[in-house]
């Protein structure tokens, strides 16, 4: 919805969609999935919805009008996500090694995102 609201209509619009977008980034929101085996092929998948979260939250943020407060906490969840995940973006196991890279460039490069 970013990319086809204009600006001024965009946050309004995501405040009715998604209300729990707290104003504050001193309340904890949208914790990352934690994955416990990166070995494990169903939890290397987390690892992946991590990049993909932390991409798709600075999209988000970038959306909306400088001084928005919830900039703030979407910008802490993303780098938590990026924090989280990152790290599994080696080829020490296929199982995300051979997939992990390209969330990770989308994230690392900001493709589709807006800057601030």
């Amino acid at each position: 919805m970013r990319r086809i609201l204009p600006q001024r209509e965009y946050g309004p619009w995501l405040r009715r969609f998604l209300p729990v977008i707290p104003d504050s980034s001193k309340k904890p929101w949208l914790a990352p999935a934690e994955v416990t085996d990166r070995s494990d092929p169903k939890l290397a998948h987390l690892d992946g919805l991590n990049l993909s979260r932390s991409w798709m939250l600075l999209g988000i943020a970038t959306g909306l009008p400088l001084g928005d407060r919830r900039i703030g906490p979407l910008n802490a969840a993303a780098e938590a996500h990026a924090a989280a995940a990152l790290p599994a973006v080696t080829g020490e196991h296929y199982e995300g090694g051979h997939w992990l890279g390209t969330f990770a460039v989308y994230l690392t490069t900001r493709a589709g995102v807006r800057a601030p």
